[in-house]
């Protein structure tokens, strides 16, 4: 049985907890029948003790499992080859969760529903910008309501390609979170109102050369980037030479610059020269999202 569940980017500059697209740098899960239980991690937090348990994986694994089966426990062996960076704003948390959830499902032999995983998931994680494009692929506008995930996906072109800088050390999604203020300005919100809602626009109707207009935002994104100062010249080195967009992936420290193919080397190498001790990857865009079959 096989499980895979792609990098997610959210926000996307002011979609704050509601845009985010898929990145094709996948988490895998191999499933196999087993006498006992046991974990083998390969790839991202493969020294990691903590990751090594993957305990929230497992915890959210054994609730739905039980409850397909009405109950049963069964052991099982679990083989995680992570691609996805853990506390870089990459949606590794997410991936964990739907892969869970989905495994769950396979494991139990139970047919699954792309839709019923994300709403699964809202448990787990409540804001469904990362968890959407991980569970559907592609550009994803999203929102809650009465605890359902109601979403618009739009498929990405392959000759768009994100170029990821890759911080050497993390920013707390947590610490983030509390940076922010508790009110703000009116014209900081129709700001990043305006922009988010014209980004959806120019995303479903594939108008890329505006995304630099539409990228800014005064609701989240400045005040994480003071934390890690080096990113405004990350940033600003991307958009002189050739990046689409480029914001903050999460809550960081990574950052996702979007171009197109032709541009996706330039940028990279600029990149690389500026901060080499950063790890900075070109990627596909992902269109498919959760894949899980046996």
């Amino acid at each position: 049985m096989l499980v895979t569940v792609p990098a997610t980017s959210a926000n996307l500059g002011p979609g704050f907890d509601t845009l985010g697209l898929a990145i094709n740098l996948r988490n895998e899960i191999r499933i196999k029948p087993s006498k006992f239980l046991s974990i083998s991690v390969k790839g991202e937090g493969s020294n990691n003790p903590k990751i090594k348990k993957n305990n929230m994986f497992l915890n959210i694994f054994n609730e739905h499992y039980k409850r397909l089966t009405g109950g049963r426990i069964d052991n099982f062996r679990f083989e995680f080859f992570n691609k996805i960076p853990i506390s870089r704003g990459l949606g590794s948390s997410s991936a964990i969760i739907i892969a869970a959830i989905a495994s769950a499902y396979v494991a139990a032999g139970e047919s699954y529903n792309k839709r019923k995983i994300l709403n699964s998931a809202l448990k787990y994680e409540p804001h469904p910008d990362n968890i959407t494009p991980a569970v559907m692929g592609g550009f994803n506008v999203a929102c809650v309501h009465e605890g359902k995930v109601f979403s618009k996906k739009h498929r990405l072109p392959s000759f768009l390609k994100a170029v990821l800088v890759i911080p050497n050390k993390t920013i707390s999604t947590h610490k983030s979170r509390n940076i922010l203020p508790n009110t703000y300005h009116k014209s900081e919100v129709v700001y990043s109102l305006s922009r988010a809602a014209y980004m959806t626009a120019l995303f479903m109707s594939e108008s890329w050369e505006l995304l630099r207009i539409a990228a800014k935002d005064k609701i989240h994104q400045d005040r994480r980037m003071a934390m890690m100062p080096e990113l405004y010249r990350v940033q600003k080195i991307a958009m002189e030479n050739g990046a689409l967009m480029s914001t903050l992936s999460g809550s960081g420290s990574t950052f996702f610059n979007m171009c197109y193919e032709d541009d996706a080397k330039k940028i990279a190498n600029k990149l690389k020269n500026a901060f080499s001790e950063f790890k900075i990857l070109i990627c596909d865009l992902d269109n498919y999202g959760l894949i899980a079959k046996s």
